[in-house]
């Protein structure tokens, strides 16, 4: 299977079945605290990995970030960073601005954005933990890209998978994703099926019994 054919099944799921999916396999990846910065659509995509780290002199850098949106190639890109610093932003409107232009899907930092209402503004998706008006430069780097970075706690590796809602954002491991699709349809359908026994009047307490649950890893 293609891996468009993998982001299309992922964006036909939503945050909370792909982490019950994840729960059921025992892997990590649903991650709390980084939501959406602004009234902003769901993201899915492949992420691309940078860490950031505190500025240790004063002599000029190249600005975070910029250097992997100005490498990015493909446009089922998420950017994915990690490092970010107390009450300090690691993202901006020019930032946006350029991301768009090379058709990537969206950021998720765990960290805190700036200048919100320009990334709003051209419809960007941005996910954090918050925002703030404080700027990176001369305070934060970018330490390195496409590398392992630990995102809330969750180890992601580049091209791993991203789907990031109003419930908050999840990985997937690149090399579980289809297991993770599989299993994650199955409950989305089982799911539906309990809303609909519990609108047609059955109890609910009946319907929501953990071996209702347990059968959709059991029976499909």
């Amino acid at each position: 299977m293609t891996q468009r054919s993998f982001l299309d099944r992922l964006a036909s799921l939503d945050t909370n079945t792909v982490s019950d999916a994840l729960d059921f396999l025992n892997l990590p990846g649903a991650t709390y605290g980084l939501r959406p910065l602004w009234d902003c659509p769901k993201v899915v995509g492949r992420a691309s990995t940078i860490q950031l780290g505190p500025k240790g002199d004063a002599k000029p850098t190249v600005h975070l970030i910029s250097p992997v949106i100005d490498a990015i190639a493909s446009d089922d890109r998420v950017l994915v960073v990690a490092g970010g610093a107390e009450g300090i932003s690691c993202w901006g409107d020019i930032l946006a601005n350029a991301a768009v232009s090379k058709q990537v899907r969206g950021t998720v930092i765990d960290g805190l954005s700036r200048d919100i209402e320009g990334s709003e503004s051209v419809s960007y998706p941005v996910y954090g933990r918050g925002v703030t008006m404080i700027s990176a430069r001369n305070r934060v780097i970018q330490i390195h890209s496409c590398q392992p970075v630990q995102m809330a706690g969750v180890t992601v590796h580049e091209d791993d998978y991203v789907i990031a809602d109003r419930c908050g954002t999840v990985f997937v491991p690149a090399a579980r994703i289809e297991e993770v699709l599989d299993l994650g349809e199955r409950i989305a359908k089982r799911q539906d099926g309990m809303v609909a026994a519990v609108r047609a009047g059955r109890s609910v307490a009946e319907v929501m019994h953990d071996k209702e649950f347990e059968a959709i890893v059991v029976k499909g």
